[in-house]
């Protein structure tokens, strides 16, 4: 028994000499002598060059993080001055990173089970190059030793700091080239502070005060406990290049990335210029070792939504000059990662937009799903959709196609490749509907779908002027040039409330409707215009007509011939029908009929979308002598940008209907009798339908009253 006190001495005494010889050892040992040992072996766990070039030290230091007893125990911190990584060969730099130290402290009680546990690495002084080929090659990807056998050892890095440092990024895949700077602030600003204060800035720097109809709450980045705690401690700037376009940026950074542990968030914040697109963000990234989340209120805004194309790799259409405010939040993986913009409010123009959208890669292409809604939708903000905006407009979000002064169909292409891109499932919905000339379209909503370059929207519905227009588009991306087919139905649209504003038109019981067809390749309006075929039916009962009111609707020909007709009277419409069919183009009137009190008009001749050319003939029938002012059949001749419309030498035809008739035949007047639904107001019949049949059952007169080659004046004209 005597010998157990003696046994326990001698083992205590043997352990207090082993831990006075490591303390002394770490202390007073020259670290340098193991320098070639440690670069031999990191160069060829990491198979790059990797060299100490300074000294190497070691001291014993408590460690902070610990509590209890273990925060008195010391630890030895390794200090190793001027290190340097090499790049592979492909790239233009020598190095791939220079520190002018790392200090890291390693757990003593940790390795007796095989543990290395660095609780903490700083990074002082870091120069870092990043690069990109064109292939995709990249430096910052190591290509580590891979042992045949497991070794016994396991690392367990805590957290990583930096310290005032460059990183110089060039990647000639996405053509970019950026230079950052990082400094250290004096003292700390706590993350709270700095919200606050991003969300001004950034407020002001994206113009459009979206602060207006933004809901705050919604939009707040991590707002957790944790969150609170964390502060910025550094700034950084940056400037280069994007795709030709000039960058700038500027924001600030936590010190620690907390590398082994999710919970701890690092506090981010970022205001970027990328050419004339603003990005801005505030918030939290979690699980920086892989970057396993975002928690941020962000910013967008731009001369064009399509701008964010080269940024964030989603397809997006031309827009007016745009602003958005949103909360993101993101689940990031290797392999695919989910990003989700909630609660995102902004305008679009003069136009409101927001919804919740989420972007998920990692498949064959990245999807994107959600809804977007506006409470109000201006019809000229979507005039970029088409190219179909002002050149100085075109100017602002970058567009140098310069629209020809002899063409009124835009001839901007579209950028079909994108629709490739991506995929999508996105609802869209507006409220109300404001156009310039206050046509009073009180709704809009779509389903669109895009699936490996081909786009639909389907259904497509609009509320118009107490009626309905529904119908849908499919566009094929894939097809070189793009194929577009198009089936609209316009059903009951009230005339009283499609012109509200013309005074003579309220007590109208009339009512448009009308369907269209359309198919056509093209990569621009004009294109695919110039390819199309067609139908295009349209009827309108009971209405009025002048020239005061085509201006209003902006049917800048039509006022100009119903000027020369009726001069600026205004003249009740029994009924206007028409229907033209088109092919390559072309398309040809084979029923054009305007039934007035006193005359009935009929139109005749072509539209030649392939050249933007008129080629139309105007022949009034009088049911009567009291039209003094219709002299003369007229023409339509010139383009769409530049009409000619002008008088035919000969004289007034009094004959009516049967003149009309000659040009009818079945097939057209069947066809528009079928696009006549029943009026809502079950007494009142539809004046069209009594044109229309009155019209089928006209019959011809004798041979010497049809009409000359031209189709337009009978060879037996009546005259006053």
């Amino acid at each position: 028994m005597r010998r157990t006190p003696k046994i326990l001495t001698g083992i205590v005494g043997v352990l207090l000499v082993l831990i006075l010889a490591l303390v002394l050892f770490v202390a007073y040992f020259d670290w340098n002598r193991v320098k070639p040992y440690i670069d031999d072996k990191v160069s060829a766990a990491i198979g790059r060059p990797f060299v100490i070039q300074g000294d190497l030290t070691a001291a014993w230091q408590r460690e902070p993080a610990e509590q209890g007893l273990r925060s008195w125990v010391p630890w030895p911190t390794f200090t190793a001055r001027n290190i340097q990584i090499g790049n592979p060969a492909w790239t233009h730099q020598p190095q791939f990173a220079q520190l002018d130290a790392l200090q890291f402290r390693i757990s003593p009680l940790a390795l007796l089970i095989h543990h290395i546990d660095v609780p903490a690495a700083q990074l002082v002084g870091p120069q870092i190059d990043l690069e990109r080929d064109n292939h995709g090659q990249i430096n910052w990807e190591f290509a580590f030793e891979q042992n045949a056998a497991p070794s016994a050892w396991t690392l367990n890095l805590g957290s990583v700091g930096v310290d005032k440092g460059q990183v110089t990024v060039s990647d000639a895949k996405n053509r970019l080239n950026l230079q950052v700077t990082v400094t250290p602030f004096q003292q700390a600003i706590p993350y709270d502070q700095i919200v606050a204060q991003a969300t001004s800035e950034a407020r002001a720097d994206v113009g459009h005060d979206v602060a207006k109809t933004v809901d705050s709450n919604k939009t707040k980045p991590d707002t957790s406990s944790n969150a609170s705690h964390t502060s910025y401690q550094f700034a950084w700037t940056a400037s280069g290049s994007y795709q030709g376009a000039p960058v700038t940026g500027s924001g600030k950074t936590g010190a620690v990335l907390a590398l082994q542990r999710a919970n701890p968030p690092f506090p981010v914040q970022a205001r970027l210029h990328i050419g004339d697109t603003k990005v801005a963000f505030v918030g939290t990234l979690t699980d920086p070792m892989h970057l396993g989340a975002l928690n941020m209120r962000v910013w967008f805004a731009g001369s064009s939504m399509a701008k964010l194309y080269p940024i964030l790799g989603i397809t997006l259409p031309e827009t007016p000059p745009f602003a958005t405010e949103g909360h993101l939040s993101a689940e990031l993986h290797t392999h695919g990662s989910r990003y989700s913009y909630q609660d995102f409010r902004g305008r679009v123009g003069e136009s409101d937009i927001g919804g919740n959208l989420v972007a998920v890669t990692g498949g064959a292409r990245p999807r994107l799903t959600g809804d977007l809604h506006s409470q109000q939708l201006r019809f000229v903000d979507l005039a970029p959709l088409i190219g179909a905006d002002t050149q100085a407009q075109k100017e602002q979000r970058g567009d140098t196609v310069q629209q020809p002064s002899d063409k009124a169909l835009p001839v901007e292409q579209f950028k079909t490749d994108r629709l490739l891109a991506m995929d999508a499932d996105v609802t869209y919905s507006a409220a109300r509907i404001e156009h310039p000339g206050a046509l009073p379209i009180t709704a809009l909503s779509t389903h669109i779908y895009l699936d490996n370059g081909q786009l639909r929207l389907d259904p497509l519905h609009m509320g118009v002027a107490g009626g309905t227009i529904d119908g849908r588009i499919r566009i094929d991306g894939a097809a070189q040039p793009m194929h577009t087919a198009l089936n609209l139905k316009a059903r009951q649209l009230e005339l009283k409330q499609l012109f509200p504003t013309v005074q003579s038109m309220q007590s109208s019981v009339g009512q448009i409707n009308g369907d269209v067809t359309f198919n056509a390749s093209g990569n621009s309006v004009s294109a695919l215009l110039a390819d199309s075929n067609g139908e295009v039916k349209l009827l309108m009962n009971d209405g009025v007509i002048s020239k005061t009111l085509l201006e209003t609707a902006g049917l800048n020909i039509a006022n100009v011939v119903v000027e020369k007709l009726f001069g600026d009277k205004t003249v009740k419409i029994n009924c206007a029908a028409a229907d033209m069919a088109g092919e390559n183009g072309l398309y040809t009137s084979r029923l054009f009929v305007l039934d007035t009190e006193d005359a009935v008009i009929d139109v005749t001749g072509t539209i030649n979308f392939a050249d933007e050319h008129l080629n139309l003939d105007v022949t009034p029938h009088t049911k009567g002598l009291r039209i003094v002012s219709l002299r003369s059949p007229l023409y339509v001749k010139g383009t769409l940008k530049d009409p000619d419309v002008g008088v035919h030498p000969g004289p007034l035809i009094l004959r009516g209907g049967g003149a009309v008739a000659l040009a009818v035949v079945a097939a057209p007047v069947a066809a528009l009798l079928a696009v006549i639904v029943p009026s809502r107001d079950s007494k009142s019949a539809n004046t069209c339908q009594q044109v229309l049949t009155s019209l089928r059952s006209e019959k011809p007169p004798p041979d010497n009253t049809k009409r000359s080659a031209r189709g337009n004046v009978p060879a037996n004209n009546q005259t006053h």
